[in-house]
């Protein structure tokens, strides 16, 4: 993947964790009952899938060895 590509990948992973966050710390409204989806399990998944994604632009920009 070109580096260009992999930091809009990035950034994109960046954007959707912090709406997961957002959406997972609102109040529970009860009058529309629980949340069916699990928004912070979704922030964390995306959050780790972002570090991954930056470790590969790192490598990409030749900052850190392959592995």
């Amino acid at each position: 993947m070109e580096l260009y590509v992999t930091l809009a990948g990035m950034a994109g992973l960046i954007l959707a964790a912090s709406l997961f966050g957002w959406l997972g710390a609102r109040p529970i409204n009860p009058v529309k009952g629980p949340k069916l989806i699990p928004w912070r399990f979704l922030m964390v998944l995306t959050g780790a899938v972002a570090w991954l994604v930056g470790r590969h632009a790192l490598s990409l920009a030749g900052l850190i060895p392959d592995q």
